[in-house]
């Protein structure tokens, strides 16, 4: 089977399933290996990547979908509705990354992390779903923990996990207090102050 033929037969896939496929479903039914399929998916990205095009191709975790092009969303969205995206608050953007960095976390572990309650925004987060249940802990009481979503990878631009940005090195002072190791406090107070006298 020729590439332009197999390119061909996965954009109708994609195109007719609205959602992800997995790289193995495209193997299977392709009769490539992974490793082809995945050439196969970049020489496609190539192609959707030219300015002329209104969709392109996403990799997500272990597949793939297609997606319309962010800079069209002002035009597609007067042709469903004019509701504004989630807006996730202060808290939300907490909890959520607090989940992708841990993934497998429990609700308790998450409300040590941030001392309050987080029910409301677990729920709120599972609504919106950029987390789910991942399982329950093998632990007293069997606690549900969470994971993020794909939905959760498309809305932050992020293929996997591995794309996150690598978290602050810290320590514990002897007052207790965390300290940045990779921080330069000096520069953040200068930066506070200057930006309090503009």
């Amino acid at each position: 089977m020729k590439i332009e033929e197999s390119k061909a037969i996965i954009e109708a896939i994609l195109f007719a399933a609205g959602r992800k496929i997995t790289t193995t479903e495209f193997a299977t039914i392709l009769e490539k290996t992974p490793e082809e399929v995945d050439s196969i998916m970049q020489n496609l990205k190539n192609d959707y990547r030219d300015d002329s095009r209104g969709i392109e191709l996403l990799k997500v975790n272990d597949g793939y979908e297609l997606s319309t092009k962010k800079e069209y969303y002002d035009y597609i969205v007067q042709v469903f509705d004019n509701r504004s995206k989630p807006s996730l608050s202060a808290a939300a953007l907490e909890v959520l990354s607090i989940i992708a960095y841990n993934s497998r976390i429990t609700r308790a572990e998450i409300e040590a992390i941030r001392g309050v309650n987080s029910d409301g925004t677990l729920y709120r987060l599972m609504e919106y779903h950029l987390i789910e249940e991942a399982g329950k802990l093998d632990a007293p009481g069997k606690p549900t923990t969470y994971k993020v979503t794909d939905d959760f990878l498309k809305m932050f631009g992020l293929s996997s996990l591995d794309e996150l940005p690598e978290l602050p090195r810290y320590r514990i002072d002897e007052n207790e207090q965390i300290v940045l190791d990779d921080m330069d406090i000096d520069q953040v107070d200068k930066n506070e102050e200057s930006e309090s006298n503009e």
